[in-house]
C-alpha cells in the first residue's frame, strides 16, 4: 500500500467560508492543477474533493491536507461562517484516503510565510527583522484570521489562534459610536464584526445611522470597488475607518506577540486595495500605542500578494 500511495499525487485544499481552493502535489513537492470551487455549489468537503479529483481526471490520492477556516477540537469540524460540517473520519472514509490532515485555514498560512518569495509580499512602512524573533499574520475576509509563527531554535512553530474574536478597540469618538450601534446588534462586538467582508458591510450599515444618510444594499465588493474608484464618499470613509481598525488591530497583535520577526498582512481583502491600503491610516494606526509607538515603528509590515500561499503550508504541514 505505501508503494502504491508514493506514486501518487497528494491532495490540498484550503477550505474558507467563501471559496475552496483545490490542489495536487506531486512526489517533487510541486502545486499543480489548482482550482477553486464555490463552497455554496457543495454541501460539504467529500462533495467539493470528489468534484474537484473528478474534473482533473479521476485521480484518487491517498494522503490529503485541508485547511479549514474554524478552531479545531476533536473529530467534528463546523465552520463559523459558513454551513459546511463534516467528520474528519467519515470524510477520509468518504474520499478513501489513508491519511487525512486537518489544520486551521490561518495555520496554514502562517507555515507558508517563510516560503514567500520577497516578490510576493509588499512593505507598508519602515522596520527591520530581527531573527529568531515571533512573527504575526493576520488577515481580512469572510471572516478575520489571526495566527503567528515562533521559532523553537529548529523550526517555526505555527499558533492556532482565534484573535479575530477577541474584543473590538475603538480608539475614537467615531469608532466608539459604531461599536455602540454593532454591539446591539450582535452584543459582543469582535474586530471581525468589522475587519472581514461583512464587516465592510456593518461599518457601512452603522455610518448610514451615524451620519443620518440613506444606504444601499451593498455587498462587501460593491463597498470596495466604489471606494476605489472614488464614486462614493460614503464606500471610501468605510474603506479609510477599516484600514485604520486593521491597523490597531495589527498593532494590538505585534504587542501581544513580542512579532519583532514582523507582521504579515493575509487574507482576501486587503491585497485587493494596493495603493489605497499604502496610503491609508493602517500604518500610522499601526505605531500609534503611546510609550511603545517606537517599538512598533520598529517592526515591518507586509501584505501578502501570493496566489494561493496557505496551500504551501498545507502542504508543509502534511510533508
Amino acid at each position: 500500500m505505501q508503494e502504491i500511495s508514493a506514486t501518487l499525487p497528494d491532495l490540498v485544499a484550503d477550505i474558507g467560508g467563501t471559496n475552496a481552493r483545490f490542489a495536487l502535489v506531486n512526489a517533487h513537492r510541486q502545486f499543480y492543477a489548482e482550482q477553486t470551487l464555490a463552497c455554496a455549489d457543495f454541501p460539504g468537503l467529500a462533495a467539493a474533493s470528489n468534484a474537484f479529483l473528478q474534473s482533473v481526471g479521476g485521480v484518487r490520492p491517498k494522503r490529503a491536507a485541508v485547511a479549514v477556516a474554524t478552531p479545531i477540537a476533536g473529530d467534528w469540524i463546523q465552520f463559523t461562517n459558513s454551513a459546511w460540517s463534516f467528520s474528519t473520519e467519515a470524510a477520509r472514509q468518504e474520499l478513501e484516503l489513508e491519511q487525512l490532515t486537518i489544520i486551521n485555514d490561518f495555520t496554514a498560512l502562517a507555515l507558508a510565510l517563510p516560503l514567500l518569495e520577497p516578490e510576493e509580499r509588499r512593505v507598508v512602512g519602515g522596520g527591520e527583522v530581527i531573527a529568531g524573533e515571533p512573527i504575526a499574520l493576520i488577515g481580512p475576509g469572510t471572516g478575520l484570521g489571526v495566527s503567528g509563527l515562533i521559532w523553537s531554535g529548529k523550526r517555526w512553530i505555527p499558533l492556532q489562534a482565534e484573535g479575530g474574536h477577541a474584543t473590538f478597540s475603538p480608539v475614537d469618538e467615531r469608532e466608539w459610536a459604531i461599536s455602540r450601534i454593532l454591539q446591539r446588534q450582535f452584543v459582543h462586538v469582535s474586530p471581525e464584526r468589522l475587519l472581514s467582508g461583512p464587516g465592510l458591510v456593518n461599518i457601512y450599515n452603522a455610518l448610514a445611522e451615524l451620519e443620518g444618510w440613506p444606504a444601499e444594499a451593498l455587498t462587501p465588493a460593491d463597498i470596495t470597488d466604489r471606494a476605489l474608484a472614488g464614486t462614493c464618499e460614503h464606500c471610501r470613509d468605510v474603506l479609510e475607518l477599516f484600514c485604520g481598525a486593521l491597523g490597531t488591530a495589527a498593532g494590538n497583535l505585534a504587542i501581544t506577540l513580542g512579532a519583532r520577526g514582523g507582521v504579515y498582512i493575509g487574507g482576501g481583502i486587503v491585497p485587493r486595495l494596493g495603493g489605497f491600503f499604502v496610503q491609508s491610516t493602517f500604518r500610522a494606526r499601526f505605531e500609534d500605542k503611546g510609550r511603545f509607538s517606537s517599538y512598533l515603528a520598529a517592526i515591518p509590515t507586509w501584505v501578502i500578494t501570493a496566489a494561493n500561499p496557505a496551500l504551501r503550508g498545507v502542504a508543509a504541514a502534511l510533508a
